[in-house]
């Protein structure tokens, strides 16, 4: 029986195995007292949306595109460097730690130092960007061909060589992901409204806590409508006319007092112990073991805890974003559905991925209460929908035989395991997305990591917080690596035989 069990049926069993322990672990219990009453006045206030209500608007609007595009632009100043080094192990580990914290974390960290400044929205978008796009590009410049360098002229230097044989092949590829990681920063930059800074996502949040869902749904709607609206207004040629607009049109930068970033950087976040030998105010035993005594305490009682929910919660949410995945191309994909159909679910599509996920799990959460059932349908809505998108771009290059039927069995037989590999790529590929989003829903009530992060900030215990941001990325940075693996093996097993087995 083994024999016609492929390794794409293997990784799903395996997967869903996985699945299905981590449920039985994971918290769906609603207690909001009248969740359908909500869901009832929520879906009066879709149909009757309020443009007019927010005050400052379009202020909000463009804050968010501002935030973003200097998020995306200050990024690809530290990316596009370190890619040429990317090789480094060094350079490598660095980029995987601060792309692995999320960006929510990151702008609490740098809250603590510049405040609700607009220094603050940009680093947070920036630093993690920056250590994705040089990861990325690094990758991308290795698929470059070798045969244009060696046709170079004899003693070209090092700059043409790199511009001529490298980057004139991948520019596109790079250009593409830049577009992409736009979009992804414009949904950052919403969800950065949620603890303060002047975007969309700041007016969304009081809209929806104090109950005015025709306010909240037009905020929604302008949302979507800015994210699916992308290729019509950001043309490359009006770029620099939105940069050069967004410097201008930033919100006052207040000054840095120095002697509070060193204070932060040299006493706060250091741990108790540590801090007091460095600065010769303890002896080192002592020091040492009450360094060990903080981090012990700390580990058992909120990082392994915290870590432990954090899998939980996003290993449920990948089996749900599996199972949409499929459903979502299944419902639009043009060898299933008629041209009318295949368009309404493209549209639906477009809804859900342009909808952060912290947004929708606030959404839910409203409905359903602080379990982890918000945080598994908002993860599984906006992945699942995003890879079904993607699939259905596939579909283009996917030609089934002369008998085959749409609205038959045909499709599981011809389309699903031509696309399946794909699926699974993407799955793995999000996966780590998920693991960084899951954390940080603990700033919503739910008891991942970020529960204890936020709780630490909140206390003004920097240096918890900076051991568990550690701890939040070392996390990301070990499951997407196995991850990755897992997938390169499964991979190279469909490889070597040839083809790929039919899912059922």
């Amino acid at each position: 029986m083994g024999r016609f069990v492929g390794p794409w049926q293997r990784l799903t069993l395996g997967l869903w195995l996985l699945i299905a322990i981590s449920l039985c672990f994971v918290d769906i219990a609603i207690i909001n007292l009248d969740p359908w009453g909500e869901l009832l006045r929520m879906g009066q206030g879709l149909l009757t949306p309020d443009f007019f209500a927010t005050e400052s608007l379009l202020s909000a609007l463009w804050q968010t595109v501002s935030f973003a595009l200097l998020g995306v632009s200050f990024g690809l100043l530290l990316g596009s460097p370190l890619a040429l080094i990317y090789r480094s192990p060094w350079v490598a580990a660095c980029c995987a730690m601060v792309r692995g914290i999320h960006e929510i974390f990151w702008a609490l960290l740098f809250l603590q130092v510049f405040g609700l400044s607009p220094v603050t929205g940009i680093l947070a978008i920036a630093l993690p960007y920056g250590a994705t796009f040089a990861r990325v590009f690094h990758d991308i410049l290795q698929q470059s061909p070798r045969t244009t360098s060696d046709t170079l002229p004899f003693g070209c230097d090092h700059l043409s060589r790199y511009f001529y044989g490298k980057l004139g092949h991948v520019l596109p590829l790079m250009l593409a992901y830049v577009r992409y990681r736009f979009e992804c920063a414009l949904r950052s930059s919403a969800v950065l409204g949620f603890i303060g800074m002047p975007t969309l996502g700041f007016y969304l949040e009081t809209a929806f806590r104090q109950g005015k869902y025709s306010e909240g749904a037009a905020l929604l709607i302008l949302f979507v409508v800015l994210i699916g609206s992308i290729p019509l207004w950001a043309r490359r040629r009006l770029l620099p006319v939105y940069l050069l607009a967004s410097l201008i049109t930033l919100p006052a930068i207040v000054g840095v007092d120095m002697r509070l970033v060193w204070q932060f950087i040299s006493v706060d976040i250091l741990p108790p112990g540590l801090g007091e030998v460095l600065h010769g105010q303890q002896a080192f035993g002592e020091g040492m073991s009450r360094l060990f005594n903080w981090w012990q305490r700390l580990t058992l009682e909120q990082a392994l805890p915290g870590a432990a929910a954090t899998l939980v919660l996003a290993v449920s949410a990948l089996g749900l974003t599996h199972l949409l995945a499929l459903a979502g191309h299944r419902w639009v994909s043009i060898h299933s559905r008629g041209k009318l159909t295949a368009a309404l679910g493209q549209l639906g599509l477009l809804i859900m991925r342009s909808m952060p996920e912290y947004i929708l799990a606030f959404i839910f959460m409203m409905l359903c209460g602080p379990s982890m059932l918000p945080a598994i349908l908002a993860l599984g809505l906006h992945n699942g929908a995003l890879i079904a998108y993607l699939l259905t771009r596939q579909d283009k290059v996917v030609q089934p035989s002369a008998l085959y039927q749409a609205r038959s069995d045909h499709y599981a037989y011809e389309i699903l395991p031509r696309i399946y590999p794909n699926l699974m790529s993407l799955l793995f590929y999000r996966f780590e997305v998920i693991l960084r989003e899951t954390a940080i829903f603990g700033v919503l009530g739910v008891m991942t990591l970020g529960f204890y992060i936020d709780s630490a900030f909140s206390e003004i215990r920097f240096n918890n917080a900076f051991y568990l941001l550690i701890v939040t990325a070392l996390l990301n940075v070990l499951v997407d690596a196995l991850a990755r693996r897992l997938l390169a093996k499964r991979l190279s097993q469909s490889t070597s035989v040839g083809q790929v087995s039919c899912v059922v």
